[in-house]
């Protein structure tokens, strides 16, 4: 049985520590950097700046053997702090395309948009504006990869670094994974892809001649994982860690609707899904708020709300008249939703489950 399609994305913040640190200081920039431990307390490096990495440095690297490799190496320590908040505006961005965000660091994410309604479902497009937003509120890069799950997704993220993104299309898969190195499949540590080679299976495309009991044999129950992600099977699914809250939908305008009377138009066939989709999610008697979104051309972003236990169309249009003014300019997305009552026999909502926030988004 074949593994279902999917649209996955995997993004990956560049040089993260590094890129915040040249944020903040400019004058950083263009010289070799590395974020981590001291020197003199056998401390490692975090992560460094592409500079850096030119003399052969790299993250987990002993601080001490990175200065021999480049004496004039500019050492910082880390500033987690700093780092956290970053990260939280990233991860809000992230939320604004797909409920099902998973983060795998302060710096790293796969979405799974194969549902998103932004850019008519095109994960490439989606992605590109990720990016851009990243840039234009947090001032750092990052890249991604596209592909239909999480464990090709994580390759190509790392295909067009930095600052780029490179797309794994379903008819592709096979030719792409076929010649890839043993030791990129997931799980596949230094010892593991030491035996491979041992065994002369340097590529997955080396790899697709072993059955499926040869792999056991050799590797026991992790010799099934190997002859799936030889061929570019990935069952896995993308896990939220958060819990869900609310119920919304929302819609990405390819050209910005320029004023209110735009905004009224488009409302109805977002009350209508909105409706599907609290019906499907058996969300009825758990709403108690309902609010209308926005965000504005220039990224800025607002939300009305107000206590309701029935999605009020009548008071969707009164929260839109409210939002509108607040930015009084053409908008770029629209979105309604509800919100939900803690209710311990309540269990968590399926795919479209959203929290937003009231206050300006990141972009502002």
């Amino acid at each position: 049985m074949s593994a279902p399609l999917r649209k996955v994305i995997h993004c990956d913040c560049d040089c993260f520590y590094a890129s915040v640190e040249m944020r903040d200081d400019p004058s950083l920039r263009g010289k070799p950097l590395a974020v981590g431990g001291r020197p003199d307390q056998r401390g490692v490096v975090a992560t460094c700046n592409y500079e850096a990495r030119k003399f052969g440095i790299r993250s987990a690297m002993a601080m001490s053997q990175a200065l021999q490799r480049c004496p004039d190496l500019i050492v910082m320590p880390p500033a987690m702090e700093k780092y956290r908040a970053a990260s939280k505006q990233i991860l809000a961005i992230y939320r604004d395309y797909t409920d099902l965000v998973e983060p795998l660091s302060l710096d790293e994410a796969y979405l799974d948009v194969t549902d998103s309604p932004h850019f008519r479902n095109s994960a490439t497009l989606i992605a590109q504006e990720i990016r851009q937003r990243i840039f234009d509120t947090v001032g750092i890069t990052a890249s991604a990869g596209i592909a239909p799950n999480k464990f090709i997704a994580k390759i190509a993220s790392d295909w067009n670094k930095p600052n780029g993104q490179f797309v794994v299309r379903p008819h592709e898969v096979d030719e792409f994974v076929a010649a890839l190195p043993v030791d990129k499949l997931f799980g596949v540590g230094k010892v593991t892809a030491m035996k491979l080679k041992k065994l002369g299976a340097f590529t997955c495309g080396d790899l697709r001649a072993w059955t499926v009991l040869d792999l056991q044999r050799h590797f026991g129950k992790f010799g099934g994982s190997l002859y799936n992600l030889s061929r570019g099977v990935d069952r896995r699914q993308v896990s939220p860690s958060r819990e869900r809250k609310s119920v919304s939908v929302e819609e990405t305008y390819v050209t910005d609707l320029q004023d209110l009377d735009a905004c009224r138009r488009e409302l109805a066939p977002l009350i209508d899904l909105l409706r599907q989709r609290v019906q499907r999610a058996q969300a009825e008697r758990h709403i108690h708020k309902l609010f209308v979104k926005m965000r504005f051309a220039d990224f800025r972003r607002t939300t009305a709300e107000c206590v309701s236990t029935i999605i009020d169309e009548a008071a969707c249009y009164r929260l839109l008249d409210t939002a509108y003014p607040r930015g009084n300019r053409p908008v770029r997305l629209l979105g309604v939703g509800v919100r939900l009552e803690e209710d311990e026999d309540f269990h968590q909502l399926g795919l479209f489950g959203e929290e937003t926030t009231d206050a300006p988004g990141a972009g502002g």
